[in-house]
C-alpha cells in the first residue's frame, strides 16, 4: 500500500471542491501530478497544491493507495467522492458529501461531518469518530434513490434526514438523532443507539429500523405486533416490533404485505 500524505496549508476563503481527493485519482501517479489535481473554490479552478502540501506517490491502483490528509479539513468538500477502492483517513474535521456516492474502499474521519456524508453510497465503509450533522446516506435533493449498500458508521450524535430515500446498506448513529430517520425508504437498515425526537420511518414501505434508546414522538402509522429478541451490532436485546408505514402502499410477497419493521428496544 502505497501512502500519500496531504498537510492543509491555507485555509479556503470560500469551500474548495476536493471533488480529487480519492485513490481513484491519485494512483499512478507521482506528487507533483497529485499537487496538481483540480479543485473549485466558487467558479474557479485551483489545483490541490494550493491547499495542501503532497508527499509520496499513489500505488499502482485505487485499491493499493492509501491517503492521509494531517490536518482539518472543516472548508473541504467531496473527500472520497465516487471513490472505489482504497482508504482516506483525515486527522481532523471534513466538510460536506464526504464519501459520497461511494463504492468501495474505506474512509475514516477521526472528527466531525458536515451533512450530506455518505449520500446515495454504493459500497465501501464510512467511519466518523465524532458528529454528523443532516442527511447521512440520504438522496440527492429532487432523487428518490437514496444509499443502495456498503456502511457508515458515526460514532457521535446526527442531526435530522438519516437515511432518506434509503434503499439498501447500513447507517448506524451511536448516540442521538434528531428528527426524519428513513423517510420513503424501500430497504436498508438504520440503527439508533440513542434517542430519536420523532418522525421515525414516515412513509417507509420496506427495511428495518433499530432504536435502542427512546423516540419521544412516535408517528401514527405504526402498529406494535410483538417482542422479539434480535441481535443488532453484536449484542442481543428485546424489542418491540412495529410495523408501518400503515398509511402508505405496500407490495406482496409470497401473498403477504411486506411492511418496514421498527424495532424499539423494549423497557426494562
Amino acid at each position: 500500500m502505497a501512502t500519500v500524505t496531504l498537510k492543509p496549508t491555507k485555509v479556503p476563503e470560500l469551500i474548495f471542491e476536493g471533488y480529487s481527493i480519492t485513490p481513484d485519482a491519485f494512483a499512478g501517479k507521482t506528487a507533483a501530478q497529485i499537487a496538481a489535481l483540480p479543485g473549485h473554490e466558487g467558479k474557479f479552478v485551483l489545483k490541490l497544491g494550493e491547499f495542501f502540501t503532497v508527499s509520496g506517490n499513489g500505488g499502482e491502483t485505487a485499491a493499493d493507495t492509501d491517503i492521509v490528509i494531517d490536518g482539518d479539513c472543516s472548508r473541504v468538500k467531496y473527500i472520497g467522492s465516487k471513490m472505489t477502492a482504497g482508504s482516506v483517513t483525515v486527522n481532523g474535521n471534513a466538510d460536506m458529501y464526504v464519501g459520497g456516492w461511494m463504492k468501495g474502499g474505506k474512509i475514516h474521519i477521526k472528527g466531525n461531518v458536515d451533512s450530506f456524508c455518505g449520500i446515495q453510497m454504493e459500497g465501501g465503509e464510512l467511519l466518523v469518530d465524532g458528529d454528523a450533522k443532516n442527511h447521512v446516506g440520504c438522496a440527492y435533493r429532487g432523487d428518490w434513490r437514496g444509499m443502495k449498500g456498503g456502511t457508515i458508521r458515526i460514532k457521535g450524535s446526527a442531526g435530522n434526514d438519516i437515511g432518506t430515500a434509503m434503499l439498501g446498506g447500513t447507517i448506524i448513529i451511536e448516540k442521538d438523532v434528531f428528527i426524519h430517520v428513513s423517510t420513503h425508504a424501500e430497504g436498508g437498515t438504520v440503527i439508533i443507539k440513542g434517542d430519536v425526537e420523532g418522525r421515525v420511518g414516515g412513509q417507509m414501505v420496506k427495511g428495518d429500523m433499530y432504536v435502542l434508546g427512546k423516540i419521544k414522538f412516535m408517528l401514527p402509522g405504526y402498529k406494535k405486533i410483538g417482542t422479539v429478541e434480535k441481535e443488532v451490532d453484536g449484542a442481543k436485546y428485546t424489542f418491540d416490533h412495529y410495523i408501518g408505514d400503515l398509511g402508505e402502499r405496500h407490495g406482496k410477497s409470497k401473498g403477504q404485505y411486506v411492511y418496514a419493521n421498527l424495532y424499539l428496544k423494549a423497557a426494562a
